[in-house]
């Protein structure tokens, strides 16, 4: 019997995702971390946190979860010990991702819109705060994940799968949990990052027009400085943000929709209009995870060359190495 062409669609997706995603978030993490790509400390802490988290969100979202769970029932990862594991950092991996997207763009508001505050919270050391206190509390608001779910079924005394428990479901501190879960990783996020952008829009083209004005009357030629140093800024900030709205704009739909109506669950139906429209905001969600690397190889000329040199580096000491063996 045929599946349905959406669960075909995330069959062969997930794995062509993965391959992708891991390498990519690794060589954004590796790039970033050599400090060469003429980035300040603070955008450099954010962009490695981002790519830190986006390659939890391929380890435990899209090989744990969607490959190994989803397409080999009877694997290692079955077990409901380590079933929950997965679904715990599969909530965590996800919702870091997100508020590191967030700090990223509140960082970049500051620092085009709040002068004034810029010197104070435009630091290294607000950076790596926000990112420590974010990543903890995220941690901790997920615990319930852990005690959400009981065995499928027991064989010889071993727990197999997970599935919600039912006290946990229908009780109201359930309900509320589930409820602030999917309020937290989606609507909220996607909110401050919308208003934010639009705030920052407001503010540089108000900039942009005095500027102009009071350059107009100069028969100075060359470019602009601060406006070329506001313009980098401002690209890899809509880059970044712009991408997340667009891919989150599906599932962010869905989860509205589904809640208002009540049609989250879908009782085997795949062919549902809701349940589609859930597994493509899951498949475009997942997609902005490994995006960020395409960005910066696209907008940051200077990301591009270190990206190259660590391409180029082990081929050279391998020749290197094969020169001095012959």
């Amino acid at each position: 019997m045929a599946l349905p062409t959406i669960r075909d669609v995330r069959i062969a997706f997930y794995p062509f995702l993965a391959a992708f995603g891991v390498p990519a978030n690794l060589l954004t993490m590796v790039v970033l971390f050599r400090g060469n790509c003429g980035l300040s400390k603070c955008v450099s802490h954010y962009m490695v946190a981002m790519a830190m988290a986006d390659l939890l969100v391929m380890m435990f979202c899209v090989i744990g979860y969607h490959i190994v769970m989803y397409q080999f029932p009877t694997s290692f990862l079955s077990y409901t010990s380590a079933c929950k594991v997965v679904l715990y950092f599969t909530s965590t991996s996800l919702q870091t991702s997100v508020w590191f997207t967030v700090l990223f763009t509140v960082d970049r508001f500051v620092a085009i819109c709040c002068q004034k505050l810029k010197v104070k919270y435009c630091t290294a050391r607000t950076a790596v705060a926000g990112i420590i206190t974010v990543a903890l509390l995220v941690h901790l608001q997920s615990v319930p994940f852990l005690f959400e779910y009981k065995p499928v079924r027991i064989d010889n005394g071993i727990q197999w799968g997970c599935q919600p428990s039912s006290w946990f479901m229908t009780s109201p501190v359930g309900v509320a949990f589930s409820f602030l879960q999917s309020i937290l990783t989606v609507i909220i996020p996607f909110v401050l990052i919308t208003l934010f952008n639009c705030l920052t829009v407001r503010r540089i083209l108000l900039a942009s027009k005095v500027r102009r004005g009071l350059r107009c009357h100069s028969s100075q030629a060359q470019k602009d400085p601060e406006m070329e140093s506001r313009r980098k800024s401002i690209i890899l900030l809509f880059s970044v943000s712009g991408s997340f709205i667009l891919l989150w704009l599906t599932a962010a739909v869905s989860f509205l929709t589904t809640r208002l109506t009540g049609t989250a669950h879908y009782d085997g139906n795949y062919t549902d209009s809701a349940y589609v429209a859930t597994e493509a905001g899951y498949i475009l969600m997942y997609l902005s995870s490994c995006t960020n690397t395409c960005i910066y190889t696209a907008t940051q000329a200077q990301f591009r060359e270190e990206m190259l040199l660590v391409l180029k580096s082990p081929w050279t000491l391998f020749l290197i190495l094969i020169n001095k063996l012959s």
